[in-house]
């Protein structure tokens, strides 16, 4: 049988997770999907208190949880967008200047790795029959 420990379980890991990746991570989508992850699990809290004492409140918050949720993601959507475009990366440390006055830079302490050059690409064959070996050494040192 499922108890109210579990259902708090799963929520504390879905938090933890989600607090985690908003920590860590530099990407602007991804930290709001962590941010939502928590909001989540914050969501299964409600649920499950309400359940165990036998009241509705708990569902109804939730239900404006998700609406307020739903319409977030719609604004960061548009807002993502409207960063992209303008400067072509949705690192958040690339967006220092939107601070507010006064308020100094973060300094990451850790550099970000170096782009990787065209010759360090990773290059995949072509998908298909694989060509016939070379007969011999003066074709295959064309090749």
């Amino acid at each position: 049988m499922i108890t109210l420990g579990h259902y708090l379980a799963v929520a504390a890991a879905l938090f933890g997770i989600g607090l985690v990746g908003f920590l860590t991570r530099r990407n602007l989508i991804t930290s709001f999907l962590c941010a939502e992850m928590m909001l989540q699990g914050v969501a299964i809290n409600f649920v499950a208190f309400a359940r165990y004492h036998g009241n509705l409140q708990g569902q109804a918050f939730v239900v404006f949880i998700l609406a307020v949720a739903a319409c977030e993601a719609a604004v960061a959507l548009a807002l993502f967008v409207m960063l992209y475009r303008r400067g072509k990366s949705l690192d958040a440390s690339v967006w220092q200047s939107l601070r507010e006055l006064g308020v100094p830079p973060a300094v990451d302490t850790e550099p970000l790795p170096a782009a990787p050059r065209a010759e360090d690409e990773i290059r995949l064959p072509p998908a298909g029959v694989r060509p016939a070996a070379p007969a011999d050494e003066e074709e295959a040192a064309r090749v």
